[in-house]
């Protein structure tokens, strides 16, 4: 029909059939883990490579789905992944995945509340013990959005970019996240109407 786009499965070469299989059994029960959605993490993934970002942070590691598409974008940028999960079983179960989908990426997996990793890692890199990152992915704990990137901001520099996820299906929990990087000079930002809804931010200043 004329005006009509019909959306294909998104399937791209970038991935071999082993680790083709593994996304396709994950996204059986996204729901369950909070994957994102296909489509969402083909975002995700060109996004890295566009921005050729070789310092990824990922915050809420779940069962590793979109790590493996962060860790492919990396194998192209020759960059690495850092990613936080509070619950160390569904860690484990990224990490397998992690070993048989791309293990050629480093990954470097922190367990614990968000916040407190991150404060942790903020106090390494003003120790000059981390570099700063250039890429930061949100899909955690909907009401400490906030918090995150008001540790994140300190461990950015300018030219990098935060990507948020869920920010349609859980507008009222991040809504202090969404004002504060709309009202803030620093950031472009930018809500992407598919999926869950994410939030693309571009630091524009220190």
């Amino acid at each position: 029909m004329d005006g009509v786009y019909e959306v294909k499965k998104i399937n791209p070469s970038c991935f071999d059939k082993t680790t083709e299989e593994i996304l396709s059994n994950l996204e059986k029960t996204k729901n369950s883990f909070w994957n994102l959605d296909r489509e969402c993490a083909n975002f995700l993934n060109t996004l890295i490579k566009i921005k050729n970002a070789k310092n990824v942070l990922e915050i809420g590691t779940s069962n590793g789905y979109s790590g493996i598409w962060i860790l492919e974008a990396l194998k192209e940028t020759k960059g690495k992944l850092t990613t936080v999960e509070y619950w160390e079983k569904r860690q484990s179960v990224a990490r397998a995945n992690f070993s048989k989908c791309v293990p050629e990426v480093y990954a470097e997996s922190k367990i614990g509340a968000a916040v407190i990793v991150l404060e942790d890692m903020l106090d390494e890199i003003k120790q000059n013990k981390r570099e700063k990152f250039d890429f930061v992915f949100i899909d955690a704990n909907k009401k400490e959005y906030i918090e995150y990137f008001e540790l994140i901001d300190k461990m950015i520099n300018k030219g990098s970019v935060i990507l948020a996820d869920n920010i349609l299906t859980h507008y009222k929990k991040v809504e202090d996240y969404v004002n504060a990087l709309f009202d803030n000079p620093s950031y472009q930002s930018q809500i992407l109407p598919f999926g869950a809804g994410m939030m693309l931010s571009y630091k524009i200043s220190d």
